[in-house]
């Protein structure tokens, strides 16, 4: 059998799944098809369900259907096709690791096991009443869906009570710690203010990039819009002082570097409050990784022994410079 029918037969049956046009096309196609792990020549009952990255989808689809996608349309293929087979119900993501985080480089996708019992009745056999179980019962898959989804993520109370909860990952874990243990041991009183919380899930309706943002308090501060790339990971601001705290997470990359220290200062030359630089670290091993990148006169935590600090200042401990 030839790539042609293939992709024809790969295309018919997203749509008989109810795919809407856009999810129907080539490229969902030639992904359902490496989804699946069918070669031109292979009938579909060989139908499999490797974890597969992004990029193993595109290496198959190049190799064995003749597609070169790009790098660059990594992103793509995981927004346009992926996300709605997620949606779907048609695919898992981290099956292997459920509490894997959004933006890991080791994310991956494997089809589920109705779509695979279709796979092994098309075309010949009883593939159409096996579709009509598939979409009978796809509410509930999504419903069960969701509430895996909700039970990796990370909860966070911050200290006005409010609860919010984060995507899964080391990251947002961070994120957490510094609000749950950072907070009230070097801020004081009940914690301070939180100002801005980003999240790691940048996509899918997983709490976004964006979790808290006091544009009003910002305002008010002398703090000017900006982007959720500009900003720190959190933003704490501590109302008896008149500290704003400024607070990087470092899980693989971005202290509060001597560049970082500028950019941000010049970002904030009009604010009207000191402003203290924290680097938040998981633990030691991350700290001596990026040690050597730290500006002074900013200030370094580590989780795993909350009750300690490192002062990069030269001249004075805890506070604004």
């Amino acid at each position: 059998m030839d790539q042609e029918t293939k992709l024809r037969q790969a295309k018919s049956l997203l749509k008989q799944l109810g795919l809407p046009p856009r999810q129907a096309n080539d490229r969902s196609g030639w992904v359902l098809l490496a989804l699946a792990n069918i070669k031109p020549e292979d009938p579909w009952q060989k139908a499999q369900a490797p974890l597969l990255p992004t990029v193993n989808i595109m290496q198959f689809i190049r190799e064995h259907y003749g597609m070169d996608y790009k790098p660059n349309s990594r992103e793509t293929i995981r927004r346009q096709t992926l996300h709605q087979f997620e949606q779907a119900r048609i695919v898992d993501r981290n099956r292997d690791d459920p509490s894997r985080a959004t933006n890991s480089k080791d994310n991956n996708y494997s089809l589920n096991q109705p779509i695979i019992d279709i796979m092994k009745e098309f075309p010949d056999g009883d593939w159409e009443a096996k579709i009509e179980e598939y979409k009978e019962s796809i509410h509930n898959l999504q419903e069960l869906y969701r509430r895996e989804l909700q039970l990796h993520k990370i909860p966070v109370r911050l200290p006005d009570g409010t609860e919010i909860k984060l995507s899964p990952g080391a990251h947002n874990q961070l994120h957490a710690d510094i609000v749950h243990e950072f907070c009230p041991r070097f801020i004081g009183g009940d914690g301070g203010i939180v100002l801005y919380i980003g999240d790691t899930a940048s996509s899918r309706d997983e709490g976004g990039k964006l979790m808290v943002l006091d544009t009003e308090r910002f305002d008010a501060l002398g703090v000017p819009p900006m982007s959720h790339d500009k900003l720190p990971d959190v933003v704490v601001y501590d109302e008896k002082r008149e500290w704003l705290f400024l607070i990087e997470a470092v899980t693989s990359h971005g202290p509060v570097s001597p560049k970082r220290w500028f950019e941000l200062e010049e970002a904030l030359k009009d604010c009207k409050v000191g402003r203290v630089y924290v680097t938040a670290f998981p633990d030691k091993a991350e700290f001596r990784k990026n040690a050597s990148e730290l500006a002074w006169e900013t200030e370094v935590w580590i989780a795993d022994e909350p009750d300690h600090m490192i002062h990069f200042n030269g001249d004075r401990f805890l506070g604004p410079h």
